[in-house]
């Protein structure tokens, strides 16, 4: 239905906007000095009296949660006798006792002000309004409070938010029907009322820029009294901007949960807004109401919505207030849902609160609804080993904060019982089975026992699946990399035919290579050596007879070495980089020939990443020359070679260029752990061919992961790497056994 055409508004003459701005900055001036009272400007043709909006929400009623405990709008307050009008300007000046916000108030209506002010002084905002300066003026002074609403009712965001059952149009038509009441009192036209509600979206902009939410709160009550409609885009905005501000605006009202509820009344919603709505609910004790919230989009189009952010909150809520069973239930729900990564504080304050309300007691009471989420005990040791079970699979390790939050949990739930230490200070003897031991420990390196509960940590290898998954996926990056690599050449000149076709064929040579590996026959190897590496420790340029004596020292040790290396490095000149050149000597050519009579070197063609082939080499089965058999080399071992698995890897290459791009962190932790063996020349003396010490830093004794360990007294010991703490260093968690034997 069109509108009827507007009655003829009064035009203010720009002297009288002039003085009307004066006035109006007095008034703001009176309402700083006296604290007993705030000033409302308004026009002379009419009296109005402000009102502040006290909105409560009804629990996001659109998504069928009924009952947000929120403050109820307030009336229209009664007037004070104070009353003075100004002849010259027309203007009255109504003055209404104060209440505590007036400050905060005062605060947000001047920087709105002098913040639209500002926005209309813009070119970019006066081509939106060009040809229209007359109405700029008009709509500015209806958003600063110059325009006449006396008989406009008060109203909240609630009153646009459509019944539980979500009538389609609802929120839209309530618009209309406010913008319509706003316009029949102000005299606007509805290109005016556009005009406004540009204007309002060049602020969230502005704003924006400058970090400065306080005009925002002022203009939200703007965009609910005019029944505007902003786009998608400007309400994403403002809530952008009110997350800068710790405070949430004014007389308790949280107006980051007001656009939210707007947004998602007018447009689909989004994990931003659907997060700050639980927030919301969560500042209010309302864990039900929060929880009821992710129900209503959990099995629809918008369970993608479901994400740590949305509900951890709730779940730290149902910690504080005690309810485990809650807790357990959201916790579950959280770790089956895909879309839900969790961190190392999401589990450490949920194990925390179930420590504290003594559910990992013997003789505790069993956890409500636990056995039908699938966990076989719910209360006890057996319900801890479970929670950190499922926390090791996400987690690797944790911060110190982290292990500050538990051991404070621990410490409150088994008062009364003997504690190690009440802080996080490391233990270094060791403590009787009766002691809840919750603290930080030194790892003997060589050993890998626990100084605290003679409990050994282990060396988590890759398992086979996983050690398969590495090998297929250097496969599959290889195509990749080698595009990378081929076409850097390319813009450099060094390649001459298409860089694609080199790529295509380096992913075939190391496929070839891989086969090899596998088919070939004779003894396995059990080292493979990163010749560049070894060959450049400690030089600026290719030492061959240190690559050699690295080999020699292999073999003595009872190694069988693979030496990868590129091609380039086996010709009698090549250049090192750009204006240096190496020529390899006699004696060198000769060391390389040898190796390769021996089958102990495979030359990397050109264009290939020798990375890729000495990294495949440490996972390949080999399948041919083992037969089946292990080739790991048990601890003790009676020729005195480094035990593990096999083949390790000699390089100090650090990995930077693969790591996260190659595998998962913790495929890339067993990885390493397990294959990887560092080294350490001594320097030589006179000559590079001199005989050198090598020392070689073996694979770790123990991972760098979580896990439990069975203690010799009985009982399980968890122990958890600290990402600040010394490498050897974790925190221990051990329960008390029941008899204290």
């Amino acid at each position: 239905m069109k509108r009827q055409a507007s009655k003829p508004k009064r035009m203010l003459s720009s002297s009288h906007l002039e003085r009307a701005a004066v006035a109006r900055r007095f008034t703001f001036f009176l309402a700083s000095v006296c604290p007993l009272t705030t000033t409302c400007l308004v026009p002379s043709q009419s009296l109005i009296s402000s009102h502040r909006y006290r909105s409560g929400f009804d629990r996001c009623r659109r998504f069928g949660v009924a009952n947000l405990h929120g403050v109820q709008r307030s009336k229209q307050p009664q007037l004070s006798l104070l009353h003075a009008e100004t002849a010259e300007t027309g203007i009255h000046i109504a003055v209404e006792e104060n209440n505590q916000n007036i400050n905060n108030m005062s605060a947000n209506q001047t920087a709105f002000v002098d913040a639209i002010e500002e926005i209309v002084a813009k070119r970019n905002v006066l081509r939106d309004f060009r040809k229209n300066d007359q109405d700029l003026n008009l709509v500015k002074e209806s958003l600063i409070g110059m325009v006449s609403i006396s008989d406009l009712p008060p109203c909240s965001v609630s009153d646009f938010l459509s019944p539980a059952n979500r009538v389609k149009g609802y929120t839209k038509q309530k618009l209309q029907e406010r913008r319509e009441l706003y316009l029949d009192k102000t005299n606007l036209t509805s290109d005016q009322h556009k005009l406004g509600t540009i204007l309002l979206a060049h602020l969230a902009d502005h704003c924006a820029k400058t970090s400065n939410p306080k005009p925002l709160y002022a203009a939200w009550d703007n965009i609910l009294a005019a029944g505007m409609a902003p786009l998608s885009r400007t309400l994403s905005t403002y809530l952008y901007v009110l997350s800068l501000d710790g405070d949430v605006g004014s007389e308790g009202r949280d107006i980051a949960a007001e656009v939210a509820m707007l947004h998602d009344a007018l447009y689909e919603p989004t994990e931003k807004t659907v997060s700050l709505l639980v927030k919301s609910l969560v500042a209010r004790g309302d864990a039900a109401g929060a929880e009821a919230l992710l129900d209503g989009i959990a099995d629809g189009s918008l369970s993608e919505l479901l994400r740590h952010r949305t509900t951890s909150p709730i779940l730290k809520l149902h910690c504080e207030n005690g309810d485990i069973g809650s807790a357990l239930r959201l916790y579950h729900r959280m770790r089956t849902t895909s879309r839900v990564k969790m961190d190392d504080l999401t589990y450490s304050n949920f194990i925390s609160s179930v420590a504290a309300n003594g559910y990992f007691l013997p003789n505790s009471k069993e956890v409500e609804g636990g056995k039908d989420l699938g966990y076989d005990s719910v209360f006890g040791p057996k319900l801890l080993d479970a929670l950190i079970t499922e926390m090791a699979q996400d987690v690797l390790d944790i911060s110190e904060e982290s292990a500050q939050i538990i051991q404070e949990g621990f410490a409150t739930g088994f008062q009364g019982m003997e504690f190690a230490a009440n802080s996080l200070d490391p233990i270094t003897s060791l403590c009787g089975n009766e002691v809840m031991i919750a603290n930080r420990v030194a790892v003997d390196h060589d050993t890998g026992k626990c100084p605290a509960t003679d409990a050994t940590l282990r060396l988590i290898v890759l398992e086979p699946e996983q050690r398969d998954h590495v090998h297929d996926t250097l496969l599959e990056m290889a195509r990749a990399k080698s595009m990378d690599y081929t076409a850097k050449l390319a813009a450099k000149g060094r390649v001459t035919h298409d860089h694609v076709e080199k790529a295509e064929l380096a992913t075939t040579i190391l496929k070839d290579f891989s086969e090899w590996l596998d088919s070939r026959e004779g003894r396995p190897y059990t080292a493979i050596v990163d010749g560049a590496n070894v060959a450049y420790f400690g030089w600026g340029k290719v030492n061959v007879h240190q690559l050699n004596l690295m080999v020699e020292a292999l073999k003595r040790q009872g190694e069988h070495p693979l030496v990868i290396f590129p091609q380039k490095y086996t010709r009698r000149k090549f250049h090192l980089r750009q204006g240096m050149m190496q020529i390899l000597q006699d004696d060198e050519l000769e060391i390389l020939n040898k190796l390769k009579e021996n089958d102990q070197i495979y030359v990397v063609p050109p264009m290939c990443l020798d990375d890729m082939y000495w990294m495949l080499a440490s996972v390949s089965n080999q399948t041919a020359s083992t037969n089946g058999l292990s080739i790991d080399v048990a601890k003790n071992n009676e020729e005195g070679r480094f035990p593990g698995l096999r083949p390790i890897v000699i390089s100090n290459d650090k990995m930077r260029d693969h790591k996260d791009e190659l595998l998962d962190e913790r495929e890339f932790r067993r990885w390493a752990c397990s294959h990887i063996v560092n080294y350490n020349f001594t320097e030589f003396i006179e000559d590079q061919r001199d005989e050198r010490e090598i020392s070689f830093y073996a694979a770790d004794i123990f991972s760098d992961e979580i896990q439990g360990n069975e203690c010799p007294g009985g009982g399980m010991a968890w122990h958890f790497p600290v990402s600040e703490w010394d490498a050897n260093e974790r925190f221990c968690l051990r329960l008390p056994s029941a008899n204290g034997n």
